[in-house]
């Protein structure tokens, strides 16, 4: 690994974590729990509500759809389906945070879609492939709804277009979309079609430091100690920064699968500290033929929707212009 530029700081303090001996953390923050509400006041946009689709494992989806439903000839038109994996570090914050929850119920109202946002459980005490195994769990539940007309879950049963299913993810929420894209693969999912997947500053490493992670490397938003302990908390334990979780692009039997994704949108800012590994991948992707349009901004850094509304309005509209 190349040599860092500037002394080590404490990363995990950074996080707001500490680590029990057990292997587990403690999240030294709070934040409010956003409940879903399955029946909005007037004049709201959206409403949501939670099903857990794992008794065992208790991981949950909270699916969002907007109250005022389009229709032709007093006939509700069918809405696509995202299943949206969110931004959380791997380690940090549940699908119900308020930002999150912000992001779900904005998407629903404004792309006039169903969202069904995957609640996976978290690092360390959950490693990598479990989020993998919770995603595509979540998506093979949403294939299950389209096939019991009887017993379906009713919003996805009554409002949702099944030919039409995105996947999109944030951060290493994109990481997990690109890994349930390539597991989409080994299922037949009929009548649920896999139209498309959207992967907004996906979260990627490897050993070899960047130009980009050596500049950006006490980033206030993204340092690069942060991102090391990330990845140190939900790699399978004996691994490097190079498997395949972290670094998919040197890895070569996924090759000939990766080329028969469907079309995919990558979207980043120059000032992230991921930008390298971001443009990496998008080259590995068009390298195995797959139909890719990548949108790269010199200006923004990680998670500047979340900060400003305007580039949170064009990250919608590049969206509605993949979906539609």
């Amino acid at each position: 690994m190349s040599r860092d530029p500037v002394p080590a700081f404490d990363a995990y303090k950074h996080l707001n974590l500490s680590i029990n001996p057990d292997g587990s953390c403690t999240r030294n923050f709070e934040y409010p729990i956003v409940h879903p509400d399955p029946s909005p006041s007037p004049g709201k946009l959206t409403a949501s509500k939670d099903i857990t689709i794992n008794l065992e494992t208790g991981v949950t989806v909270r699916i969002f759809r907007p109250t005022n439903l389009p229709s032709n000839d007093n006939t509700i038109a069918r809405l696509p389906i995202l299943i949206h994996l969110h931004g959380s570090g791997w380690v940090l914050y549940p699908a119900n945070s308020p930002a999150n929850s912000r992001g779900c119920s904005q998407m629903a109202s404004e792309l006039t879609a169903i969202i069904v946002s995957v609640n996976y459980r978290l690092a360390p005490e959950h490693r990598l492939p479990t989020q993998y195994d919770d995603a595509l769990e979540a998506l093979l539940w949403v294939k299950r709804q389209a096939v019991d007309k009887t017993n379906g879950e009713p919003w996805l049963r009554d409002y949702a277009d099944f030919s039409r299913c995105y996947i999109f993810g944030s951060s290493n929420g994109a990481n997990l979309a690109f890994q349930l894209a390539l597991r989409s693969l080994d299922h037949d999912l009929t009548p649920l079609k896999i139209d498309g997947s959207v992967f907004y500053q996906p979260f990627y490493g490897g050993k070899t430091r960047t130009k980009a992670e050596l500049k950006n490397f006490a980033d206030p938003v993204m340092p690069v100690p942060a991102i090391d302990a990330m990845w140190e908390l939900s790699l399978p334990k004996g691994v490097d920064r190079d498997h395949r979780y972290c670094n998919p692009v040197g890895y070569l039997p996924q090759k000939e699968k990766v080329g028969r994704l469907g079309r995919c949108l990558v979207i980043g800012y120059g000032g992230d500290t991921l930008v390298d590994h971001q443009q990496d991948f998008v080259e590995m992707l068009v390298t195995a033929g797959v139909r890719v349009e990548a949108k790269f901004d010199d200006a923004g850094f990680h998670g500047i929707e979340l900060v400003d509304p305007r580039r949170a309005v064009a990250l919608l509209n590049m969206i509605r212009e993949f979906i539609n």
